[in-house]
């Protein structure tokens, strides 16, 4: 796209402004009800003059499409509340404990004192029952964001809620409504009781592995040598090709904004208006969605809560902990459904943007569940010998592939720490191909004639501030066994570390994630920005939160502005509990992690 195309593009979707007074005229337009429908409830906003925000965490009942369960909801809702925020102000958030156990919460992808990031073990001790705990932070920044418990497994019971944080100077994006629209997965039984399952049986929520029929459809088009070998491998792997999500639509209902996908959640607009959608996938089991408006395309403004420059789509992949803003403009009054796919194709959520309540439009059939390939063991593929129809050539843009995955920049190859030499018992496998897979939309996407985002279309709106290359690598592998369910770094658990991993005071480092596993790994780092090395130089994106597919390398550059002790870590619940999970220490010189860097 020419520079001249760009900047028309720009001009269409954005708006500078440089006031508050531009902010306050914004804001007087918009409608009284732009936020309605999050299930009913109003917006939290700070009050008084030490800017107070009141939560309180406890049991309750929850009814999902006519089916009643016991839920932990904020201020007796699930999703909690919609809290909302201006940069710059410094705030006091309260949060009293009604449950018979500790609990907490993570302000996810907000950078903030250590002490007050939510992480028990880590940077508190959490909130004892019957005690409140005071979060105070000052918010210097903005975007959307989300928060959750960070207390065993208290997110899949319904611990979560949006944040959306208002910009001090104007927002660029234009808008005239404006909704989160929070995806999760809900399941009826105790979450610990489907944690025991996957361990005790690998694939234990999996109801769509391979039959004899779809085997006699591979030998029809691999040749009965190359079907045998496939299927060989991926028992030698223990695994099954098909072996998307650990946990599944099986016992998963999949809502939106706590709904399952019979209440149709509904957003209403106008003919003619901008409507911008905030989605953010709490999910806590495994489950990332393909988010889709049959009838409207979406045009992508914001990634995990910072600003980039448009990017228009009709599909895009959301791993659990990612947030992405997209805008849509309906030029005809009629409903649209809002179309959340589960990633294995087991399920969906789903809502509907209308222009009055109790509208719906047709919901779409969910897709043939795709299937892992060789390339997501790890292994080279021989192209030619490949039928094109096969669906290991899902999710492939062969133009821009690289082959064996030796054509990636030198920076991305070098183990400095960490490296692949080190992976212990709870590594099953080690990819020994690694890919650039920055322009895949991920597997069962982009096949379909659907242009689908990937993260090589992710350009930061703002330069980053920090121009400096990267003086050192830490390189660390994801690593699992799918068979015993361990989940670890660099085959280890976190009770099985010595220590911390070191980062020091505003350093610049690249952190280069490997994955081998045949699982998409959504990897949050808390504390600060990884700046997505996708080619765009001082422009790459910053992220809280990375989806790292099957057999990819990936990097991403970071300052560590603020000291202390941070969690790093899968961001699905089931692989953190089983030690996913590592502490990074951001330290002076000296070892002091106390003081912080605003800048």
């Amino acid at each position: 796209m020419s520079e001249d195309s760009n900047n028309m593009t720009r001009r269409r979707f954005l708006r500078y402004t440089a006031s508050m007074a531009a902010m306050a005229g914004v804001s007087s337009i918009l409608p009284t009800y732009a936020f309605a429908g999050f299930n009913q409830r109003e917006v939290l906003r700070p009050l008084g003059p030490d800017n107070i925000i009141d939560l309180a965490i406890g049991r309750m009942s929850h009814k999902i499409d006519g089916k009643q369960g016991e839920a932990i909801g904020i201020n007796g809702s699930v999703p909690g509340p919609l809290i909302r925020l201006q940069e710059g102000q410094d705030v006091m958030l309260r949060v009293t404990n009604k449950l018979d156990e500790t609990t907490s919460i993570h302000w996810h992808g907000i950078l903030l004192p250590f002490q007050m990031d939510g992480v028990p073990g880590v940077s508190f001790d959490g909130i004892a029952p019957g005690e409140t705990f005071e979060y105070r932070y000052p918010v210097r920044q903005n975007g959307t964001y989300w928060y959750h418990s960070h207390s065993g497994l208290q997110e899949q019971l319904g611990h979560y809620g949006p944040l959306v944080i208002d910009p001090a100077e104007g927002d660029p994006v234009e808008y005239d409504r404006d909704y989160p629209v929070v995806l999760s997965d809900w399941t009826f039984e105790d979450p610990y009781k489907v944690l025991a399952h996957s361990v005790k049986q690998e694939g234990y929520y999996n109801y769509q592995k391979r039959t004899i029929g779809e085997f006699f459809k591979d030998v029809k088009h691999e040749g009965f040598g190359d079907a045998v070998k496939d299927y060989l491998s991926f028992g030698k792997m223990r695994m099954s090709a098909t072996d998307l999500l650990d946990v599944t639509g099986a016992t998963y209902t999949y809502l939106m904004n706590g709904r399952g996908p019979e209440a149709n959640w509904n957003a209403l607009f106008k003919k003619g208006e901008k409507v911008r959608l905030r989605f953010i996938n709490a999910s806590a089991g495994t489950t990332a969605f393909d988010v889709r408006i049959p009838g409207l395309e979406m045009t992508v403004v914001q990634a995990d809560g910072q600003n980039v420059e448009p990017v228009p789509v009709e599909e895009f992949r959301i791993g659990i902990a990612e947030t992405y803003d997209v805008i849509v403009e309906p030029k005809e009054k009629k409903p649209y459904t809002i179309f959340a796919e589960s990633l294995d194709r087991s399920g969906y959520a789903r809502g509907t943007l209308a222009p009055r309540e109790g509208m719906s439009a047709d919901v779409p059939k969910l897709r043939p569940r795709p299937r892992r390939s060789m390339r997501d063991m790890g292994m080279a593929m021989d192209m030619d010998s490949m039928d094109m129809e096969s669906d290991d050539m899902e999710s492939m843009d062969h133009d821009k592939m690289d082959h064996g995955g030796m054509d990636m920049p030198q920076s991305r190859r070098k183990p400095v720490k960490h490296g692949p030499g080190k992976h212990g018992p709870g590594a099953a496998a080690i990819a020994q191909n690694q890919f650039d897979r920055l322009n895949e939309p991920g597997i069962g996407l982009g096949n379909d004639g659907r242009k689908v985002l990937v993260y090589n279309d992710l350009r930061s709106l703002r330069p980053n501030k920090d121009k400096r290359d990267a003086q050192r690598e830490v390189e660390l592998h994801l690593t699992g066994n799918m068979e015993r369910y361990m989940w670890t770094f660099d085959g280890k658990k976190f009770h099985e570390v010595d220590g911390p991993i070191e980062f020091k005071h505003n350093e610049r480092l690249r952190l280069t994630l490997v994955n081998d596993t045949m699982m998409e790994h959504p990897i949050h780092l808390h504390g600060m920005w990884m700046e997505l090395e996708n080619g765009n130089g001082p422009y790459n994106p910053r992220q809280h939160t990375l989806l790292v597919q099957p057999a990819q390398r990936i990097s991403a550059l970071i300052t560590p502005r603020d000291k202390g002790r941070w969690a790093f870590h899968c961001h699905i619940l089931y692989h953190m509990e089983r030690g996913m999970f590592r502490v990074v220490q951001v330290a002076d010189e000296d070892g002091s992690i106390y003081g912080q860097d605003y800048s």
